[in-house]
């Protein structure tokens, strides 16, 4: 890239040039008139993007630690299905089934009525998987999906800390004025008189 000042004007221009028996080429050139000294920023800054994006994404060859490179575990050997157990019965399913490297999977559930309509029913399911760790510890994750959401516990999973004592009166408190404004409401509404 090369910026040069001409009279009252600033040329930048831009040539990549991809390695040899490659036809890409790129050059491009442009002049900006000196009193908009934004747009020369502006300018400035698109030709270094240009630059970045025509640099090479292949790694650097002796790059030494810099480079970085990831393992992927591949496997042509079937895993097996030791266990599997399936039942369906009146809306009610369960599901459980386990591997030969030690996967175990297991779940349970059963439509529910939601709502006061027929089609506002939904599906409620629980259960839990578990698998061995590269470290060799197991792994156990319990599940339940209901009207509420999805909520996962496991041994292994962050929990949040416990919640400020202001926060938890503060809480208090705004449950207390709902309540004290539900009850000083009055229980039917009466017309205006005219």
């Amino acid at each position: 890239m090369t910026v040069k000042k001409f009279d009252g004007s600033l040329e930048c221009s831009l040539a990549v040039y991809k390695a040899p028996g490659l036809v890409e080429q790129i050059h491009y050139s442009k002049r900006f008139p000196l009193s908009n000294i934004k747009m020369q920023y502006v300018a400035l800054l698109s030709f270094f993007v240009a630059v970045a994006i025509a640099a090479p994404l292949t790694p650097v060859e002796n790059a030494g630690d810099a480079a970085v490179t990831e393992t992927i575990m591949t496997t042509t050997t079937p895993i097996p299905i030791v266990r599997q157990e399936m039942t369906v019965e009146n809306g009610i399913h369960k599901n459980s089934f386990e591997t030969g490297h030690g996967i175990v999977v297991e779940e349970s559930g059963s439509q529910k009525q939601v709502g006061m309509l027929p089609e506002e029913s939904g599906a409620i399911s629980s259960g839990s998987y578990s698998y061995t760790n590269p470290d060799g510890s197991v792994i156990t994750v319990t599940w339940v999906a209901d009207e509420n959401g999805f909520k996962a516990s496991g041994d292994h999973l962050p929990t949040p800390p416990p919640m400020p004592e202001y926060v938890i009166k503060m809480l208090a408190d705004i449950e207390a004025a709902r309540l004290e404004a539900a009850t000083d409401a009055p229980a039917t509404e009466t017309a205006p008189s005219l």
